[in-house]
């Protein structure tokens, strides 16, 4: 009878500890929208506006254009569209580092040179 009972125990307890998992996939989240990289170190507060294969840059009195091509949900690269100086001439290389609810940890580096930096990209719509 304890064997029973303690099987029956052990059953119940297996059964109401599983529960299903729902997994939210964000993994686009940060494809298209309104985004903000604040003032700081390294960086000019930016407005960033994403859509398809655009990226619209707004920092100061200036707007860029970039055309942004994803590897993947975690690497994409930048280049100018109508680059002003050599150095706008390179393609920009980011890497996603760490991701947040509306937020994520970004390293950029310029070209092939050795020269990069590190920022967070807010979502702000």
């Amino acid at each position: 009878m304890k064997k029973i009972f303690f099987f029956f125990l052990f059953s119940l307890l297996i059964l109401t500890s599983c529960k299903e998992v729902k997994v939210v996939d964000n993994n686009n989240q940060f494809k298209t929208g309104v985004f903000e990289i604040p003032a700081g170190k390294n960086f000019v507060k930016e407005t960033i506006i994403r859509k398809d294969s655009i990226q619209i840059s707004k920092y100061e009195d200036h707007i860029d254009t970039l055309s942004i091509k994803w590897k993947n949900n975690f690497f994409y690269t930048l280049r100018y569209i109508n680059p002003k100086n050599e150095m706008q001439k390179d393609p920009m290389f980011v890497q996603i580092n760490k991701v947040y609810k509306d937020s994520y940890d970004f390293t950029v580096k310029i070209g092939f040179s050795k020269f990069s930096t590190k920022g967070t990209i807010y979502k702000i719509k």
